[in-house]
């Protein structure tokens, strides 16, 4: 996990800069890139509660006819580590590929949206799951490794 840490650093200075403004609000899971990723850090006696409020949220998108969600879950894949990070929490990556632009991917305010259902105590397991806040990086791509690179162009076109 370092290693992708650490080339992310090293590539943001050629990066392009983002086509929308981040959001204001500091917990929101917007991506300003075409791809986004989320590390999420969950204590370990808390798996079962963030496996079950994520699979609550995929059943509900899963059928959702909103063109925006509809497009968000297409794109978007959770893996869970069979590693755990130092502190023996357990890691889940959220990949969101493409990122749908102006849509906050949080789990908690998609649920409490859309699951009219759901009991209370789902939600609040699901808060107090969290090891830490979750990591989030926005993504562009630097290399697709299965075609020669292209040679960058020199400024007048030379």
């Amino acid at each position: 996990m370092r290693v992708l840490l650490l080339c992310v650093v090293l590539t943001q200075a050629t990066t392009p800069k983002p086509t929308l403004p981040p959001s204001p609000d500091p917990a929101s899971s917007q991506f300003t890139a075409e791809a986004g990723l989320l590390l999420v850090a969950i204590k370990p006696a808390a798996v079962a509660d963030y496996e079950a409020a994520i699979r609550a949220l995929q059943e509900v998108l899963a059928k959702d006819s909103d063109p925006q969600r509809s497009a968000a879950a297409k794109g978007w894949h959770v893996y869970k580590s069979r590693e755990g990070d130092a502190k023996g929490n357990a890691i889940y990556v959220h990949v969101m590929l493409p990122a749908v632009p102006n849509f906050d991917y949080r789990p908690s305010l998609l649920l409490d949206e859309l699951v009219k259902d759901l009991e209370p105590s789902v939600l609040a397991k699901y808060q107090e799951a969290f090891a830490g806040p979750p990591t989030k990086l926005n993504l562009v791509e630097f290399a697709k490794m299965s075609v020669m690179p292209v040679e960058p162009k020199k400024p007048g076109g030379l």
